[in-house]
């Protein structure tokens, strides 16, 4: 008979096993919740010294592993870095970090190890937004690559944590050129790899529509902003002789045209009721709402 009971905040749970000649031993482990792989999950939130932490955590593998746990997750604030090295010791490895925590994990099975790598990519939006004079809204940046070249290029930036395209791609443009868009479509996205941090990346190529037309740069990192005849931007010697960049001028020159059809967001929800967009060709997009609602 095995009973636990939790002691205070501090990560630790009093395990009560019934010995023989009805001894009682009482052993403390991590406190930990279930996971939905078979795992489970600690959060050290209360300060710990790595000696007493050390114990706990092996005693607490043990007992996981005869429970016949998978994948083991320890989850430490920054403000406990000191039981790193603990668990490292005890077969922990690094699986990622934000600002603010170090996630460590352990496969205990001896079994192939199924646990999911960290996100391997990053997101990256370029915007095209062109007004009625066929002028396409370009920047020069003072930094990185293109410091210096004179080279005009789409604004781009990158969509930071649980937020969406279409929101993204409004604010990096609002950020470098103070100009107030619409979202339309993805025309188009790439995939590189190893390039930042070791990381893939995810580039999409989103059409606008601009609301204001007044350019107010930031000066942090732009050097200059304005609107430029989209024959102009396609005609520069950098963007004639990269491929990349060519047929994404290529592709924003047909969409001048009207010759091509990108990708319209449409809001949907998941099945755990959070909202997701739905990027697609929207040719047909009155067939399958009509279709849709015909069901």
């Amino acid at each position: 008979m095995i009973k636990n009971m939790s002691i205070s905040t501090s990560s630790m749970s009093v395990e009560k096993q019934f010995m023989p000649e009805n001894r009682v031993e009482q052993v403390e482990l991590l406190n930990s919740i279930n996971d939905l792989h078979g795992g489970v999950v600690v959060n050290i939130e209360q300060p710990m010294d790595s000696k007493v932490f050390s114990p706990l955590l092996r005693a607490s593998v043990s007992q996981w592993r005869q429970q016949g746990k998978r994948g083991v997750w320890i989850k430490l604030p920054i403000e406990r870095a000191n039981l790193v090295e603990a668990a490292v010791k005890e077969g922990f490895r690094y699986h990622h970090a934000e600002p603010d925590y170090l996630m460590l994990v352990c496969w205990l099975p001896e079994t192939m190890d199924t646990i999911p790598q960290n996100a391997s990519h990053r997101v990256g939006v370029g915007a095209f937004v062109m007004n009625n004079q066929r002028e396409v809204l370009v920047v020069q940046e003072n930094s990185g690559i293109f410091k210096g070249t004179g080279v005009w290029k789409l604004p781009t930036g990158v969509a930071d944590e649980g937020e969406d395209l279409c929101t993204s791609v409004i604010r990096e443009v609002k950020e470098e050129t103070g100009v107030e868009t619409e979202f339309v479509e993805v025309l188009a996205f790439r995939q590189s790899h190893k390039s930042f941090f070791g990381k893939s990346d995810l580039l999409f190529i989103c059409m606008l529509q601009p609301r204001t037309f007044d350019i107010e740069k930031q000066d942090l990192e732009i050097e200059a902003a304005q609107w430029m005849p989209i024959e102009d931007y396609a005609a520069q010697p950098f963007i004639q002789k990269q491929e990349l960049f060519n047929f994404v001028a290529k592709i924003c020159l047909s969409k001048s045209d009207r010759n091509y059809i990108g990708f319209s967001p449409l809001a949907t929800t998941t099945a755990s009721g959070k909202t997701s967009y739905l990027y697609f060709n929207n040719q047909n997009m009155k067939h399958l709402v009509t279709s849709d609602n015909q069901q």
